[in-house]
């Protein structure tokens, strides 16, 4: 008796794989696990030492629902001084994760048949968020000899299109996007009347390249909704925190959505959230500067085995072609079951996936090496 709105979604194909790795775990089988997008490193310090003073201090009744006024203020100033967005506390909703902000945005924003553009391969709740609001996503393929930047966008644009997703450092492939290529998707949007989703979760962890929010451009402001949170810069992914910038008008549709769900953010987190934006951030850097080495370690060995692998730009995922050994979805399970080592197959993130694995290097040196000796036997 499911709700039809729930037939149009599919399972989660990461969750899915890491499901499945632990219950061969749990049968005593030594699992490499790549899949999930989880930085391995404990949150810092004062992050959980600001949460738990708060929470003893009394911090654990209701919160605002649109966040406690001092990390919105936090918030508001790191929008301003890092992503040159003229935010005020007035224009943030925190949430509870980031994943929560792009589903409000979805179900806030979309209506039955209008249209979303995902750059394809794009994450896998993208897709499922626009069908739970009833509309339709559309599918823009990508050159991945050219970094994964969207092909030709403008002839997807239709008069249902409202929405475009832009993920930048992206998943599942790393890609970042230059200058050139936000603003030829803000000229699209400008020139067509629509909104953009910029999901900049991956923000801190970039290598060589600068980031760039998409709504500071020219034109951009009142036209972008952007998202992020504290997951994966400050190694927080259980916290479930995040936040949206958006004008006014969007910011009061997805309190309603908020305040009748989820009612807010955890009250003494969101005091943790303070401390990581407001304390030092040499334990970002330092994490950066090790998924790098490790980056370096896993896209080099890949490709000395013989797996095409471009070197991404920022996140933490490789997005492997294995089109030389078959498809995605069967390498991914012969290294499962021949090599124990778990990776996801890249028809989760889209069609043009389906000749590639995606494999997340938040994890240690020596589990990546053991690894990549493991795929080299598997399948060279």
């Amino acid at each position: 008796m499911a709700s039809s709105r729930l037939k149009r979604v599919e399972e989660s194909a990461t969750i899915k794989a890491a499901n499945t790795a632990n219950k061969m775990r749990q049968e005593g089988i030594d699992i490499i696990g790549f899949t999930l997008g989880e930085p391995d490193f404990d949150t810092p310090k004062h992050i959980c030492d600001a949460a738990a003073d708060a929470m003893y201090r009394g911090e654990t009744h209701y919160a605002p629902s649109a966040g406690v006024p001092e990390l919105k203020n936090a918030i508001a100033e790191k929008l301003r001084t890092d992503n040159k967005l003229e935010a005020t506390a007035s224009d943030i909703i925190v949430t509870p994760g980031a994943k929560q902000a792009i589903f409000e945005i979805m179900m806030s924003m979309l209506d039955d048949n209008d249209e979303a553009l995902l750059f394809d391969p794009a994450w896998v709740s993208y897709d499922p968020a626009i069908k739970f609001a009833g509309a339709n996503t559309v599918w823009v393929p990508t050159d991945a000899e050219d970094g994964f930047k969207p092909h030709d966008p403008e002839e997807y644009i239709t008069d249902k299109t409202k929405l475009i997703v832009v993920n930048s450092p992206g998943n599942p492939t790393g890609a970042v996007y230059d200058k050139q290529t936000l603003k030829n998707i803000a000229d699209i949007a400008i020139d067509n009347d629509i909104l953009v989703l910029s999901d900049e979760i991956y923000e801190k962890i970039i290598y060589d390249k600068e980031h760039l929010s998409i709504g500071s451009f020219e034109g951009m402001q009142n036209r972008t909704i952007t998202v992020n949170g504290f997951s994966k810069a400050y190694a927080m992914t259980g916290w479930r925190l995040g936040y949206v910038y958006a004008r006014p008008d969007i910011i009061k549709r997805m309190l309603k959505i908020q305040s009748h769900s989820v009612s807010s953010a955890t009250t003494f987190v969101q005091y943790g959230g303070i401390a990581a934006l407001n304390g030092p951030q040499e334990p970002v850097r330092e994490m950066v500067e090790r998924f790098r080495a490790r980056r370096d370690l896993l896209v080099d060995g890949l490709n000395s085995i013989g797996i095409k692998c471009q070197k991404p730009g920022g996140a933490f995922y490789a997005f492997a072609d294995v089109s030389e050994y078959g498809d995605g979805d069967a390498i991914a399970e012969k290294l499962l079951t021949d090599a124990h080592v778990a990776v996801t197959p890249g028809s989760a993130f889209g069609k043009s996936g389906k000749n590639f694995i995606r494999i997340s290097y938040a994890t240690s040196i020596e589990r990546i090496k053991e690894g990549l000796q493991r795929i080299e036997a598997a399948l060279v």
